[in-house]
């Protein structure tokens, strides 16, 4: 078998435990050869070594895949934000249309709503909205 011209051939020199890992783990990591898959460490080492470059130590690959997982979290986030703000128009126009309220007791009403959604931390269910008209 030819030596491949861009490639270097050297002594290695490591423990028989250390090349089990090898052996049992190559294929795993999708590596054609255990060469391939030893030099794929020693480049992931140069890069943890050199860490003020961190694409080095981070492969595109993973860098790739967290942008599409944060991508796919913030569409389904806009989407569910979306369909909730729907629901509240549909409510406050039902509201709107079955009650007279002034601008006064609106206003005052959304200073209460602001201070109370702030305590809670923002979970509010239908059940405190009960308590708190009750008080």
């Amino acid at each position: 078998m030819p030596l491949p011209k861009d490639k270097e051939k050297f002594a290695l020199w490591v423990r028989p435990t250390t090349m089990q890992g090898v052996r049992e783990n190559y294929r795993e990591d999708n590596c054609r050869s255990q060469s391939e898959f030893i030099e794929n460490a020693i480049l992931f080492y140069l890069g943890y070594l050199t860490a003020d470059k961190p694409k080095s130590f981070l492969p595109s690959m993973f860098l790739s895949t967290m942008k599409g997982i944060v991508a796919e979290s913030d569409n389904r986030t806009s989407g569910l934000l979306f369909k909730i703000a729907v629901e509240l128009a549909i409510l406050q126009n039902l509201i709107a249309a079955t009650n007279e309220v002034d601008e006064l007791t609106m206003t005052k009403l959304r200073g209460e709503c602001i201070k109370e959604v702030k305590k809670i931390h923002g979970i509010f269910t239908m059940e405190k909205a009960m308590d708190w008209q009750s008080e």
